[in-house]
């Protein structure tokens, strides 16, 4: 039993230290401590700690406000300079279409002139040509006269005159 009364004796001991909570004036200076410490940290401390922290925000916000219009800008650029980039191109390949175009028509005006002095050119080798074997054959005809004579004249063995070759040739 003195396990047991030692127990009580301690019991009573902790009862007689325990906190009450009766309010008594006390509890209204603690209330007045603890409004007047938040007033105080709340100038000294919460305040300057929050309007850092809506600075940064707002810096924050307004680089990326800033960013975004950067970009916006950078794009609109972008895509002018890739419309102007386009129509460079066609205006270029319109040119160089334009030059072909002429220097086909170029082409095509020499070939056609080529053509008609080659014709023309041709056409009087051709009369050249008929003219030399008109000469020729004029010539053959005049050597082979004489030449027929001169055999005539071999295997009759006597002189023939043209006269006669014109009768022989009748025959």
């Amino acid at each position: 039993m003195e396990g047991v009364s030692l127990f009580a004796t301690l019991m009573l001991a902790f009862a007689e230290n325990t906190i009450r909570l009766i309010p008594d004036g006390t509890l209204l200076i603690h209330v007045a401590l603890i409004v007047i410490m938040v007033a105080v940290l709340n100038r000294t401390l919460y305040k300057p700690i929050n309007q850092i922290l809506a600075e940064r925000e707002d810096q924050t916000r307004g680089r990326l406000k800033e960013a975004k219009r950067l970009t916006n800008t950078v794009e609109t650029k972008l895509a002018q300079y890739e419309q102007s980039l386009r129509a460079a191109r066609t205006e270029g390949y319109r040119l160089l279409e334009q030059e072909r175009a002429v220097v086909l028509k170029e082409r095509d005006a020499k070939i056609g002139t080529l053509r008609t002095e080659i014709g023309a050119w041709t056409a009087q080798q051709m009369e050249e040509i008929e003219r030399q074997a008109a000469e020729a054959r004029g010539f053959l005809a005049g050597e082979s006269s004489k030449t027929a004579l001169e055999i005539s004249s071999r295997v009759l063995r006597r002189p023939i005159s043209d006269s006669g070759e014109q009768n022989v040739s009748r025959v």
